[in-house]
């Protein structure tokens, strides 16, 4: 099979808002700039952000670029590096009116300024009471975001390879990363794209689990990439479920249903967030909402003939209010609840949602790992943004509309630093390496030839079935310790799959198997990742570190306070320390959090 090849400045795998904001800032600059994507672009995961984008701009009350961060940090359960999350915050208004200028048509207030609403875990004045932060387009923020980021691409002329699925990373013997190998979906040609950089933008992998708000194109393509070429991954053991799925249909309920005013009730009636959460209530970080929501479940309170579900209430709001600023929201529950929200609640269960762990960046946008002594070390070439990378502004626990800004923020900022990076590079590319390309060609002649091997569907249901028993909500030392051990089978099996489709042009089956070799990346990570992680921190509990007060909430800090690094080879952890120490201002000091 000849790999042919593709040359250019710069090449950006995925589409979403990371790579699409990350791909203006390099077409813009003059370069020659390439982005890959599975989907068209605007189909791309971030079409599905409801509730909004993170901003102190103020438009309805006082707010500041400080609350803000003080909220993320304590948010991360302080497993978040702070000059990283200080940059994010101070950014935030930048690139929120510049995203405004590029054509997004944000909901005003009356006086024409970008409407905000709360979401959970953002306050005002160090953690007082709820704020009105996050700045909406109705609960289609994602989707408008979208729209205008790729017309601004648009207009700057940026390369689409629409319908491609990037295979593997290109790493020299210097460790340089000088491109990738991918897929064409059409022919089912291999080629190289070669480039002086590149930007990994590929999203979650949220189809580890068996209930997840992801979509299916959702598999971890650029974690899995990293970890062959071996890049560790960073924090994977923290994974977010989302509060509000639809019960039995895990559609995502943005948060923003809550920011206006939704109420979540247990059987009784009751407006349970009052006892785990006081001050904050239904809008306490989404750690604290699943965790109290299960609780209730677990405790014989759910609602529903089988009581496995609460009840979101948005019946008391004033209908234009569910109609103007949740149209989205009620239709996905008519649709898939069969429950109009203006008369009936919405039954909901926390789902699968996000993974606040990936590829080790800096807030430049650089990745990182350990080398000569240097536990941050850039990797020459190579970078990452959005969900797929791992800066660390979440830690242990992601606050709501922190992914879209975190998109926009670190989109611009690897897209600045690769530009800056390529000027300085020799013209000429460096040449690629022979067994780098052979490595791709033969996972896909491993497809075609393997006979009689596990199937493709079998095997990823029992992976995320393995995940989502024993990596939830609440984890318990015991089932940890089993997962690890299935997951391992379930490696040994993707090692076989075999496909019964060999033809070329369009072939799913194949596309899927090359997905689920990254899945189980990610899968194996986060299990290890998190059996290793002996203290409860952000979505991350364990039945065997319950909250003391040496201990508070389980947060064992003197042992813990680090990010946790896995290697694919030889399955081996690391360990880093955490960044305390912010760009410019003082230290926000660990103490329990409680909202």
């Amino acid at each position: 099979m000849d790999i042919s090849k593709r040359t250019f400045d710069a090449v950006i795998v995925g589409a979403g808002g990371a790579g699409l904001r990350a791909a203006i800032q390099l077409s813009e600059s003059g370069l020659k700039t390439a982005v890959l994507t599975k989907v068209f672009p605007t189909r791309s995961h971030t079409v599905a952000a409801q509730g909004g984008v993170a901003a102190s701009l103020g438009n309805s009350e006082e707010d500041h670029w400080h609350w803000h961060m003080y909220d993320t940090v304590k948010g991360s359960d302080w497993l978040g590096d702070q000059d990283a999350i200080e940059f994010m915050c101070r950014k935030a208004n930048e690139v929120v009116i510049e995203l405004e200028h590029y054509g997004m048509p944000f909901d005003r207030t009356e006086a024409g300024r970008i409407y905000q609403r709360p979401f959970g875990g953002h306050m005002s004045n160090f953690g007082e009471k709820p704020v009105r932060r996050s700045c909406a387009a109705a609960d289609r923020t994602g989707h408008a975001m979208l729209h205008a980021l790729y017309q601004r691409n648009v207009r700057a002329n940026t390369q689409f390879f629409v319908e491609w699925m990037a295979l593997d990373l290109i790493r020299d013997a210097d460790g340089d990363v000088l491109g990738v190998t991918a897929l064409e979906m059409e022919t089912g040609e291999i080629v190289a794209f070669q480039a002086k950089a590149t930007i990994f933008a590929t999203g979650g992998a949220g189809r580890i689990f068996h209930s997840s708000t992801n979509a299916f194109i959702n598999t971890g393509d650029g974690l899995g990439m990293a970890a062959r070429a071996g890049i560790p991954l960073e924090d994977m053991e923290f994974s977010q479920y989302h509060p509000t799925g639809v019960d039995a249909a895990g559609v995502l309920i943005t948060e923003g249903v809550r920011g206006e005013g939704g109420i979540q009730r247990n059987s009784s009636g009751e407006r349970f967030m009052e006892r785990y959460a006081p001050n904050a209530k239904d809008l306490a970080s989404r750690d604290v909402v699943s965790r109290a929501m299960v609780t209730e479940i677990n405790e014989g309170r759910g609602c529903g003939p089988h009581k496995d579900y609460v009840q979101l209430d948005l019946s008391h709001l004033d209908p234009q209010v569910i109609m103007h600023r949740l149209p989205g929201i009620r239709e996905i529950s008519i649709q898939f609840a069969g429950a109009d929200p203006i008369r009936e609640p919405i039954p909901v269960v926390p789902t699968a949602h996000y993974q606040m762990g990936g590829i080790p960046t800096n807030h430049h946008g650089r990745v990182v790992m350990p080398r000569d002594g240097d536990a941050n070390a850039p990797v020459t070439g190579f970078y990452a943004a959005g969900e797929c990378a791992c800066t660390s502004v979440h830690g242990a626990n992601r606050l709501g509309t922190n992914s879209l800004l975190d998109l926009l923020v670190f989109g611009k900022s690897s897209g600045e630093s690769a530009s800056e990076d390529v000027r300085r590079m020799p013209k000429a590319h460096k040449p690629l390496p022979q067994e780098a390309l052979e490595r791709s060609v033969e996972r896909v002649r491993r497809l075609d030839a393997q006979q009689g091997g596990a199937d493709v569907h079998e095997t990823r249901l029992a992976l995320q079935r393995t995940m989502q028993n024993h990596c939830g909500v609440f984890r318990f030392a015991d089932r940890l310790k089993e997962g690890v051990s299935r997951i391992l089978e379930v490696q040994r099996d993707v090692q076989r799959t075999a496909i019964g489709d060999k033809s070329k042009v369009f072939n799913t089956a194949r596309v899927e198997a090359l997905e689920l070799d990254n899945l189980i990346e990610v899968a194996v990570a986060t299990l290890v990742s998190a059996e290793a992680r002996k203290e409860s921190r952000g979505a991350h509990v364990r039945d065997d570190a319950p909250d003391t007060p040496e201990h508070p909430n389980g947060r064992d800090d003197q042992n813990w306070l680090r990010h946790t690094l896995w290697f694919r080879d030889g399955n081996r952890l690391e360990y880093k320390p955490v960044q305390l120490t912010p760009l410019s201002v003082d230290t926000i000091e660990l103490k329990k959090r409680a909202y």
